[in-house]
């Protein structure tokens, strides 16, 4: 059994993933899920493979964690889709395979968890900016994310009476080291921050950090904007 708080990151073998599991591993004992791309290393994790769009997966993520550990008490849900959907290419099985992965896994995480999370466990999910600017050529990306923000709402509200905290951060333009953006594409983004610099996945790491630590205890349904003031 576990003395150390356990987090669970989805989603955690590149960028955003794993910047949050750099942060958290200090201090945390740390399991991460991936689908295709396998972490650079394992060394002290709980690395599970996994499709979470698949049936029965997050009740096996779920289980393997509490196998490992005997406890959860942080679970981040930052697997996460991004396809591009034209409504002049019209295919349900794209629009559907972006909702099954940004919005559909969480809940059944969450789901598959509740049994095992206790007061003070804290949900901490990434959302996107893109809720609320959808992006040309990809609303339904957008849309799914807007879901998530409502349903971390909801769900704050439907669990702060078990002292259960729900959150997200939806980041701005992140540059991710395993897929650098073309210059000009940064320098755009740069010139719409009001901060003056694109995003590193640290100061996703960092917001996450703060709102599933106890310093946030009062803080439950909020949206974290952590975007550097973009497109303000």
């Amino acid at each position: 059994m576990s003395e150390r708080k356990v987090a669970l990151i989805t989603g955690a073998s590149r960028g955003i993933g794993r910047a949050i599991v750099a942060d958290f591993k200090a201090d945390h004992d740390v399991a991460l899920t991936w689908r295709s791309t396998p972490p650079k290393t394992q060394e002290g994790l709980c690395a599970i493979q996994s499709d979470l769009t698949e049936s029965g997966a997050a009740e096996a993520v779920i289980e393997q964690v509490m196998a490992r550990f005997g406890r959860l008490d942080v679970i981040i849900n930052n697997a996460g889709l991004v396809a591009m959907t034209p409504v002049d290419a019209y295919a349900l099985s794209d629009h559907q395979a972006i909702m099954d992965v940004n919005y559909h896994a969480p809940v059944a995480l969450l789901a598959a968890a509740l049994p095992h999370l206790k007061s003070g466990a804290a949900v901490v999910n990434i959302t996107s900016g893109n809720a609320s600017l959808p992006p040309m050529g990809a609303v339904t990306y957008g849309a799914s994310k807007a879901a998530l923000n409502l349903w971390t709402k909801g769900m704050a509200k439907e669990l702060g009476a078990r002292g259960i905290r729900v959150n997200a951060v939806a980041p701005g333009a992140i540059e991710i080291p395993e897929a650098p953006r073309p210059a000009e594409l940064v320098q755009l983004f740069v010139d719409q921050t009001a901060l003056g610099r694109i995003g590193q996945p640290d100061d996703i790491a960092r917001a996450v950090r703060f709102l599933a630590s106890d310093a946030a205890e009062f803080i439950t349904g909020v949206v974290l904007d952590v975007s550097g003031g973009y497109r303000l």
